[in-house]
């Protein structure tokens, strides 16, 4: 086994163990001797995301991206940095690329229905929503957000609705809609009382 191999996989179980912080010297280390290895970028990149160094984390991708402009996990975990520094244009600019190459790539679909959301477009976040739904009738976590964006607008009766199919999935998603202040104004409804209690 080579020197980098090594380091790669002691810096990766660090990593598995969430300790970020310990991992990045290992990963600087590789790219001195190896700098275009993506997997290694990718994962310095991540580390920096989960320690909330956002900057350095999307300075990390853009590394990557300036060779391999199409490689999905970095522009993947790029959007996530994005969505985290709440600049949402450019996250969403990222999510149109990848899917004009794949228009059902769930993960970057569950982005842009995030991204959508926290931008007020509540209604093309429920197009999506109903995108992946299609594809994954059962997802609650698609559900809950399509129920988050139908109580945004007002829309108690869809937004019940959908609440009610997250909650038969699972039951975390009474305690998010207990949790979620986007439900503030259905909280004395007696339909939403029965949903949520335990």
């Amino acid at each position: 086994m080579d020197k980098n191999t090594e380091l790669l996989n002691k810096a990766n179980k660090l990593f598995l163990k969430k300790l970020f912080r310990d991992s990045l010297p290992m990963y600087d280390e590789i790219l001195r001797s190896d700098p275009e290895n993506i997997d290694v970028i990718n994962n310095k990149g991540y580390a920096l995301s989960k320690m909330k160094n956002y900057d350095e984390a999307i300075s990390c991708y853009d590394r990557g991206l300036k060779k391999n402009p199409t490689e999905k996990c970095l522009l993947i975990n790029k959007i996530s940095a994005l969505r985290k520094k709440e600049k949402f244009e450019d996250a969403l600019e990222l999510c149109n690329f990848i899917l004009n190459y794949n228009a059902s790539e769930n993960i970057v679909l569950y982005h842009k229905i995030r991204i959508l959301y926290s931008m007020k477009k509540f209604r093309e976040s429920i197009n999506i929503c109903d995108k992946l739904l299609e594809l994954y009738p059962n997802n609650g976590d698609v559900l809950f957000d399509k129920s988050c964006n139908f109580a945004a607008l007002g829309e108690t009766l869809s937004c019940i609705s959908n609440l009610k199919l997250a909650i038969s999935i699972s039951s975390k998603f009474k305690v998010n809609a207990k949790k979620n202040n986007v439900f503030e104004s259905l909280k004395e409804q007696k339909a939403f009382q029965e949903l949520v209690k335990q």
